[in-house]
């Protein structure tokens, strides 16, 4: 009788070519997924050493990095930008690789336009140049991010070496309470477990809350797995999964359809799986969630109060917060509730979706934007801003005060012309609010959900959804 095995065990034996003598494992990689940003460089080494793209079919790119959100028109009045569009398009047409160019209408941040167009897919492995990859685990895959060095081995082999991980499982049971999104919910789990708390994991999101989880909800706990250290995060593939993915432009069609579902049911994990670690959380006890400092897992609830230096439970504790409260300019043992902002940002992989458009217009509707405060909404992909916009949803927004932009990673990281100024204070819908991050060495940047990022848009300040939107 085979032992069982979490579906991590399951895809990386799937997909183990060999192991190394570094005790490393050669893995096939089933989906490559490149941007503008990571792959010039790849591309460059592999002409330098007269090598071909090994599996162009299984490669995918698309432009999201640099692209301006306020400018379709090309040449862009960046001539970085421009050159790394032409860089990307000319590495795509020589490689034969399939290129999701702004001509398409299916260009879009790598991490939405890959579930959009069903590439991403149960039981494989998939890569990306980009931290965020861990999204695609959000359908049962197993997806890395990875550097420039590594996007040329798959490039030119379609396998990388990698080290085992060990397994994480962490259950979320209960019922959220209302005004609290999965956002709100990997920023809990990050907070408990702690910036490096994965580190050398791969986390396995489960238990109820992820069952009654759509696609898009998971996909945002998903993608910020990398932000609590662990190097992949994933939910088992199941009819929800299956649902999202039926009909989509490259998942299987007709008898092939059949097949494929039952290959990817059989890769979640047994029952009986024994992993390294279990976690459970009870979701009753997770609140809308924001940070005050300057990595995701300096959070606390909207309720609570920006940390003490002085309740520190170590001197390496004690000189973080010292640090973060520094920079973010904000009192120590304060609310964090009634913070001033300047810039409201809807966008990024991390919310970017329809959803997430939906339900922030959903409450701003008759609304408008606190005076001083600059906020923009970019939808994810060109194929999510049709979406809203037959919805009306860009209406909604625009006439409430926030920008409607085109699609891109936008000021999630500030490659491109969307940047803080000075040290602007930002509500964030992204990922990441380190120093700088934003495109200000000095902005400050505050992680929440986009109904937070909508609470705070409307009243100038960082506050409660629930109060400001009567969410019950």
């Amino acid at each position: 009788m085979p032992s069982a095995k979490s579906l991590f065990q399951k895809v990386w034996d799937a997909h183990t070519v060999r192991t190394l003598a570094n005790g490393q494992t050669q893995l096939l990689i089933g989906t490559h997924l490149i941007h503008e940003v990571t792959s010039p460089q790849a591309f460059g080494m592999l002409r330098d050493l007269g090598l071909k793209v090994s599996m162009p079919h299984r490669t995918f790119a698309t432009v999201d990095h640099i692209v301006p959100t306020d400018q379709l028109v090309e040449p862009y009045a960046d001539p970085l930008a421009q050159a790394m569009m032409d860089e990307l398009r000319k590495n795509c047409a020589q490689f034969g690789i399939t290129f999701f160019d702004r001509a398409s209408g299916k260009q879009g941040i790598v991490h939405i336009v890959g579930p959009e167009q069903g590439i991403t897919q149960p039981g494989t492995t998939i890569a990306c140049g980009d931290s965020h990859t861990s999204t695609h685990g959000a359908f049962g895959a197993i997806a890395f991010g990875i550097g420039t060095s590594q996007v040329r081995d798959v490039l030119a082999t379609q396998t990388m070496a990698l080290s085992a991980l060990k397994v994480r499982r962490i259950e979320v049971n209960g019922q959220l309470r209302p005004g609290v999104y999965a956002k709100d919910v990997i920023l809990h789990i990050i907070r408990t477990l702690g910036v490096n708390g994965g580190t050398g994991y791969a986390y396995e999101y489960a238990g109820s809350v992820f069952d009654g989880f759509t696609m898009e909800q998971r996909m945002t706990v998903c993608n910020m797995s990398i932000e609590g250290g662990a190097r992949a995060g994933y939910v088992n593939p199941d009819e929800t999964t299956f649902a999202y993915l039926q009909g989509r432009p490259y998942a299987p069609k007709g008898a092939e359809w059949d097949a494929a579902v039952a290959r990817w049911k059989s890769f979640a994990s047994d029952p009986d799986a024994k992993y390294d670690d279990v976690v459970k959380i009870d979701a009753v006890d997770i609140a809308p969630t924001v940070t005050w400092g300057i990595n995701p897992g300096q959070a606390i609830a909207i309720n609570e109060n920006v940390p003490h230096p002085d309740t520190a439970t170590s001197v390496d504790d004690k000189a973080g917060i010292i640090e973060a409260l520094a920079y973010m300019k904000l009192p120590a043992g304060e609310p964090i509730k009634g913070t001033k902002i300047s810039v409201a940002f809807l966008g990024s992989c991390t919310n970017g979706r329809l959803s997430d458009f939906q339900e922030v217009a959903k409450y701003v509707k008759g609304r408008k934007v606190a005076a001083g405060v600059k906020a923009i909404a970019v939808p994810g992909s060109q194929i999510v801003a049709l979406q809203c916009e037959k919805l009306g949803l860009d209406k909604i927004l625009a006439e409430a005060g926030f920008e409607w932009r085109a699609a891109g990673c936008s000021m999630c990281l500030a490659m491109n012309p969307d940047k803080l100024v000075g040290d602007q204070l930002c509500a964030s819908s992204s990922n990441r609010n380190f120093k700088g991050r934003q495109g200000s060495t000095t902005g400050r940047t505050i992680l929440m959900s986009p109904l937070m990022v909508a609470a705070a848009a409307v009243t100038g300040t960082v506050a409660d959804a629930r109060e400001v939107f009567s969410v019950n």
